[in-house]
């Protein structure tokens, strides 16, 4: 079954971010991921929402923490959590 990153994401620090976004991307082509959505329009209807939503597909979920548990990403959250306020879950997919 394929993996998810599904992340929500408040920029605080859009120049932050920027770095945290080119790292990011690195390690999601290094462990095969696929971005679905990338930022883009969305209507929230139920809670609280963020301003920015992120999905990614990966083979498997354990691909897809892999990924997070590797070095290149875990370089990139240096930047991440200095520059935003995020919710990341990995999700199995159906």
């Amino acid at each position: 079954m394929k993996g998810y990153w599904v992340v929500r994401v408040d920029v605080r620090d859009a120049d932050g971010y920027k770095n945290y976004a080119k790292l990011a991307t690195l390690a999601v082509k290094e462990f095969g991921g696929k971005f679905l959505a990338r930022g883009g329009k969305f209507i929230a209807k139920e809670g609280l929402s963020r301003r920015r939503n992120v999905i990614v597909e990966f083979p498997s979920i354990e691909v897809a923490n892999n990924c997070y548990n590797s070095s290149t990403y875990q370089k990139a959250l240096e930047y991440a959590v200095k520059s935003a306020v995020r919710e990341f879950i990995i999700l199995e997919g159906a």
